[in-house]
């Protein structure tokens, strides 16, 4: 039986000169996938900057204990070659963690893209902060997670038709119709409604548009991508080439909904009722925020789950299918 021992570092037991250059020199004695674990009296957060700074993005940081007498923190080197995970790839892991994007204001949708350290350097967030967040909500017991990830892609695109865009033409009309008579009532005090009004607008004309290329190209040509890879035939050449060309052009299309809908956040005041505000305010702004909520994971599975994963896919094969082409509606 193989017994390993814990890389612990007490720094208490140095003097303080020394902290920072035997955490560095610890720090650099392991080897990739190895960690160390420092013992200090206060939160050495500090640290993690300095880190950062002089050895780069090549760490992870984790908060084994925060207090009041022991902060305990595993520092481990990362492995060459295994690149941060990005927001998106976060919450496709494990989309409870998209309720701590959220709260900070992190869209792990339409800017999925970018790591957790380079989406919080933008906000001027405390990294370490949402880290540890992180790591919390895997502790929080839910019920068994939507398997989004394990679907089959035509199932996935299925899914998506059947629940979001139908939630998405079911509700717009009714925001629309809300969102005019509110700021008819309410616009003379409250002129950002009228603001609001017209990016409501631009949603349903952008989103209705949007959704017919999908549902009429994009989301078939995905889906007999999936039968000829299982039936080991060759796909035929699309008009549009490569299925990075209309994917290039709904993820353009979700950036545009997605800052529209960030601007009505901001003017709505995350979506404040003022004190004059009657019940169809109320309402309007309830129905914005659940509408949000629910874009958000759509565009999640799109953009971090199905796009990915048809452009897999498709490279699998030796050429493209042969469809419709892609063209604005």
């Amino acid at each position: 039986m193989t017994t390993t021992t814990e890389n612990i570092l007490n720094v208490t037991l140095l003097e303080p000169r020394q902290k920072h250059p035997t955490i560095f020199a610890r720090f650099d004695e392991l080897n990739e996938g190895e960690s160390v674990t420092i013992h200090n009296d206060h939160d050495p957060k500090p640290l993690y900057y300095q880190l950062l700074g002089e050895r780069g993005n090549i760490f992870t940081w984790e908060y084994i204990e925060e207090g009041p007498e022991w902060w305990k923190v595993k520092i481990s080197k990362r492995i060459s070659g295994k690149e941060e995970e990005t927001l998106g790839q976060i919450a496709v892991e494990d989309l409870r963690k998209a309720e701590v994007f959220k709260k900070y204001g992190l869209d792990f949708c339409c800017g999925g893209k970018k790591t957790l350290k380079e989406a919080c350097a933008e906000k001027g967030l405390d990294v370490t902060m949402v880290e540890q967040e992180l790591q919390q909500a895997d502790n929080v017991f839910v019920s068994r997670p939507i398997p989004y990830n394990e679907w089959e892609l035509d199932f996935l695109a299925d899914y998506i038709v059947n629940t979001h865009h139908s939630y998405v033409k079911k509700t717009l009309p009714d925001l629309m119709t809300y969102a005019t008579k509110v700021a008819g009532v309410h616009g003379q005090q409250h002129p950002e409604l009228y603001k609001i009004k017209d990016l409501i607008d631009n949603v349903n004309e952008e989103l209705s548009g949007h959704m017919v290329k999908e549902e009429k190209i994009l989301f078939p040509y995905i889906k007999a991508l999936v039968v000829a890879n299982a039936n080991e035939e060759i796909p035929q050449a699309a008009h549009f080439g490569t299925v990075q060309n209309p994917i290039n052009m709904m993820e353009m299309e979700h950036e545009m909904v997605g800052r529209n809908l960030d601007d009505i956040r901001v003017l709505s005041k995350n979506y404040t009722i003022p004190a004059d505000g009657c019940a169809s305010y109320s309402l309007l702004y309830k129905m914005l925020d659940e509408f949000e909520n629910d874009l958000h994971v759509h565009i999640h599975l799109e953009n971090n789950i199905l796009f990915p994963k048809a452009l897999d896919l498709e490279k699998s094969n030796t050429q493209p299918l042969h469809g419709t082409e892609l063209v604005a509606q």
